[in-house]
């Protein structure tokens, strides 16, 4: 007799469009171009359109180690962690848009990476533990983020915030 999976590829796409709409709401699939183009981004920075295929494979790899994870028995050592893990890092992709576009804020959005990076770092770890299939699954997530934290603490630290700025009373990207 085999053992009927909970969840399937019905739930996960129900997963990744609700974050992807969520992420897309503030500035549409390719965010604000002209506030891109005026960011001063480090060397090695990808060209914007670079994001959403990236994103579009990085989503996929995810939902596959996370329906693996999800459909272990819920008494599954480590299962929960890894579970909450993702949770926390699907909030930050959705959120993503709505503080780096939406408030236009390098430095929230840099905070955003730094902290998928470090919930990607974990949740990888933790699922190696449990499946090693899922988690290899997760790498190329972690590779993009390490490079994407360089690349937005960078642009953090040489653009203007609109945020920040307009909180300390000064006109947006006056230094």
């Amino acid at each position: 007799m085999t053992t009927r999976r909970k969840y399937g590829w019905k739930h996960a796409a129900v997963l990744g469009i609700a974050a992807n709409i969520a992420s897309a709401l503030p500035a549409g699939y390719n965010g604000d171009e002209s506030y891109f183009a005026r960011l001063r981004t480090p060397p090695g920075s990808p060209p914007g359109w670079v994001f959403a295929p990236a994103w579009a494979v990085n989503n996929i790899l995810t939902l596959w180690s996370d329906l693996r994870i999800v459909n272990l028995p819920p008494s599954t050592r480590g299962r929960r962690s890894v579970l909450v893990s993702e949770g926390i890092t699907w909030v930050l992709f959705a959120g993503f848009s709505s503080v780096y576009f939406g408030l236009r804020s390098p430095v929230l959005g840099a905070v955003d990476t730094v902290a998928g990076l470090a919930t990607t770092v974990h949740a990888t770890a933790a699922t190696a533990r449990i499946d090693r299939k899922a988690a290899w699954a997760l790498v190329p997530r972690l590779i993009w983020l390490a490079y994407a934290t360089y690349v937005s603490v960078g642009t953090a630290l040489h653009s203007p915030d609109d945020l920040f700025d307009r909180a300390r009373n000064r006109p947006a990207g006056s230094g």
